[in-house]
């Protein structure tokens, strides 16, 4: 039977890899994290850029592009 000082030693080198263990997957679920909020930025940005072409299409096809036009009224 193992004496009671060796069980404790078993059980604290147990604790000090569980502790490692759970600090590694806490960094590696950050790291994720952060990468995942870089492609969700990036994936806006080209959604905005898209956005920005199209409505400057829609400008030059109706003749709106670089040009501002006021109305007259007559009375």
């Amino acid at each position: 039977m193992a004496d009671k000082s060796d069980m404790r030693y078993k059980a604290g080198q147990a604790t000090g890899h569980a502790q490692v263990k759970k600090d590694e997957m806490a960094d590696s679920a950050h790291n994720a994290a952060q990468q995942a909020g870089g492609y969700v930025q990036h994936a806006g940005d080209q959604m905005k850029n898209m956005a920005q072409g199209a409505a400057d299409a829609v400008k030059n096809a109706v003749g709106m592009e670089g040009s501002t036009t006021t109305t007259t009224t007559k009375r």
